[in-house]
C-alpha cells in the first residue's frame, strides 16, 4: 500500500462544525481496512502496466491521487450516518500487473466484508480485474455476478501471451461460468469484427455508442434493470475513454463519437442505486494527457455520483 499525503484531501472550508456546510475534504477518514465499517471507501490503483502491454498512452497511474484532489472541494451532502474511508493505493511494482491486481482483490473483498462499498480510482482499466477477484472472493463461487462496463470497447482481446488492459472481461468470462458481462457504449469503429464475433460467442449483452440518444435511454435503463435483476450481485466499472472526447481528453484512447456525460452520469445512478450493487471502479483516466484538468474534474463527479447513489440508500 502506498499512503496517501493527507494534503491531497484539501480545500475551501466554510464552516469547521456545521456538517450542512462541509466537503469531502472535511469527512474524509484515512484509515486501514481493518478501520472501515459501513459507508464507501476509496481505494487508488496505481497502475498502467495493462495499458503498456496494451500500447496505449500511458500516465493513468497518477489518477488516483489526482481524483482525489477533484473531489476534496465537492460539497458532502449526505446523511449524518455516512462515512467515507480512505485507504490508500495498491501500487504495481515495475512489470508484475498479476501480483498486484491480487492485492487489489484482496483488499476489495476485505472492504466488501466490513459491510462498505469499495470505490476504486485506477489505474488503467486493468484495474477492473482486481475489483473482479475482490467482489468474486466476498461473493463465493456460486453466486452470479453480473458485471455492468460503460466503454467504447470490449476488452474481450486473447490473453494467451499475457494479460492487459484489453483482456480483462474475456479473462473473467472463460475463467468463471456464473459471471456475466453488459456493456454499453460500444463504438462501431472502435472494435474489430472479430470482437464483436467474440462477444456473440460469449454471451455478451451490449449496446452502441450511436443507439444511445441523450434523453431516449428507456430501452437502455429496462435491459440494464432486466440484466441486474437476473444475478445476484452488481459490480459497475466506468472506462473514461467511453466519454466523448470535447469533454474527456484526458484518456489512453479518445472517443470523437463518444457518450455525452449526462448518459454516463445516468447509467451510473441507474445501476449504483440497484440494491445488488456492491462496487464502482473507474479506470483510464490520463492527467498526463488532459486539457486544463477537464477529465480530471469529470472524473472525480463522476466519482461522486456512485458515492451519492451509494449513500442514498442509507436514508
Amino acid at each position: 500500500m502506498n499512503k496517501v499525503n493527507e494534503s491531497i484531501w484539501s480545500g475551501r472550508v466554510d464552516h469547521t462544525e456545521d456538517r450542512s456546510s462541509f466537503r469531502y475534504h472535511q469527512v474524509v477518514e484515512i484509515a486501514d481496512i481493518e478501520k472501515v465499517s459501513g459507508g464507501c471507501t476509496i481505494i487508488g490503483f496505481e497502475c498502467e502496466e495493462g495499458v503498456r502491454r496494451n500500447k496505449g498512452r500511458l500516465g493513468a497511474a497518477v489518477a488516483p491521487n489526482a481524483l482525489r484532489s477533484g473531489l476534496a472541494p465537492l460539497p458532502w451532502r449526505f446523511p449524518e450516518i455516512a462515512r467515507l474511508f480512505d485507504v490508500s493505493n495498491i501500487v504495481c511494482d515495475g512489470e508484475d500487473l498479476e501480483s498486484a491486481q491480487q492485492q487489489l482483490g484482496e483488499a476489495v473483498s476485505a472492504i466488501l466484508l466490513k459491510g462498505s462499498k469499495p470505490i476504486i480510482l485506477g489505474g488503467g482499466h486493468e484495474t477492473l480485474y482486481g475489483h473482479y477477484l475482490g467482489v468474486r472472493e466476498s461473493l463465493g463461487n456460486e453466486a452470479t455476478l453480473g458485471i455492468v462496463n460503460i466503454d467504447a470497447h470490449f476488452d474481450l482481446r486473447p490473453y494467451d501471451e499475457q494479460p492487459s488492459s484489453g483482456t480483462m472481461f474475456r479473462q473473467i468470462l472463460e475463467q468463471d461460468p456464473n459471471a456475466h458481462y453488459f456493456v454499453a457504449g460500444i463504438q462501431r469503429y472502435g472494435n474489430t469484427q472479430e470482437l464483436f464475433n467474440r462477444a456473440d460467442l460469449l454471451g455478451v449483452t451490449y449496446v452502441m455508442e450511436d443507439e444511445m440518444i441523450p434523453g431516449q435511454l428507456e430501452g437502455l435503463m429496462a435491459s440494464l434493470e432486466d440484466f441486474m435483476n437476473e444475478h445476484d450481485a452488481v459490480m459497475l466499472t466506468l472506462c473514461t475513454d467511453v466519454v466523448n472526447a470535447a469533454f474527456a481528453s484526458g484518456v489512453s484512447a479518445t472517443s470523437p463519437f463518444g457518450l455525452d456525460p449526462s448518459t454516463v452520469r445516468s447509467i451510473i445512478r441507474k445501476v449504483v442505486e440497484h440494491e445488488k450493487t456492491r462496487s464502482f471502479d473507474i479506470c483510464e483516466v490520463n492527467p498526463a494527457l488532459d486539457e486544463n484538468g477537464r477529465t480530471v474534474k469529470l472524473g472525480a463527479y463522476f466519482v461522486n455520483e456512485a458515492i451519492a447513489s451509494f449513500m442514498s440508500k442509507l436514508g
